[in-house]
């Protein structure tokens, strides 16, 4: 299946690459030249296409699990101060995401969207430390049972440059439901409250809407602590 952001980014490829195979068919008359154009041409477009490919992914939804909101490489786990809504300590999980994943990015947890806004900014690499403050970038932000708030961030890579974020503020948000795209290239930033426990480790990849990356810890009684920040 074909993500919608690719439609129009395929039909413009498409034309251009077949008007550059016409126009070498009617003026190169090498036989290699020709084959090695129209194999390019091949190339290009599987590459297109598999950038903008959207597999169905199985979410179990469990209010008590984080999954991952994108496909990629698990590139930073620490503790750090969120200084954009939160305003305090909270566990950063970060995801980079290559030219080669799936872009499609998803709700991590559900919960209603308290928070939405996009960043212009520059692009550095998506995997350098500074991006997801620097680059240019989305922040939403969830609330619901038991975690409370949750944030998390699309960032712009070095090639990356468009975000698309359908989330605006009062949405009812579904575990594993599609929140947006990112093209060619970034990184998804998930911050959570400190009373839960990361799930993955550096380096693991991660499947978006599958892969279990945290959970919320238990308190002695048996509940889940509330952090509504």
């Amino acid at each position: 299946m074909i993500h919608k952001e690719g439609k129009g980014t395929i039909l413009i490829t498409s034309v251009f690459l077949g008007l550059c195979c016409f126009f070498v068919a009617l003026t190169v008359d090498s036989f290699l030249l020709k084959m090695f154009v129209y194999g390019s041409a091949v190339v290009a477009l599987f590459f297109i296409l598999q950038f903008f490919r959207n597999p169905n992914r199985s979410t179990i939804p469990n209010a008590h699990r984080v999954i991952a909101p994108a496909d990629g490489t698990v590139v930073v786990i620490e503790t750090v101060e969120e200084t954009e809504v939160m305003h305090r300590p909270m566990k950063q999980i970060s995801i980079f995401m290559s030219p080669l994943n799936v872009h499609v990015t998803r709700f991590p947890t559900s919960g209603t969207v308290t928070y939405s806004t996009h960043h212009k900014g520059s692009y550095l690499v998506a995997s350098h430390p500074k991006s997801s403050l620097k680059n240019e970038r989305t922040t939403v932000v969830l609330e619901g049972d038991p975690y409370g708030k949750i944030l998390f961030r699309q960032v712009a890579g070095f090639v990356a440059r468009r975000i698309i974020n359908y989330a605006k503020v009062g949405d009812s948000a579904t575990q594993g439901a599609e929140f947006g795209f990112i093209k060619f290239g970034s990184r998804m930033d998930i911050f959570l409250p400190l009373n839960s426990t990361v799930e993955v480790s550096l380096n693991q990849k991660v499947k978006g809407g599958e892969t279990v990356i945290a959970r919320f810890i238990k308190s002695q009684d048996g509940t889940y602590v509330i952090d509504r920040g």
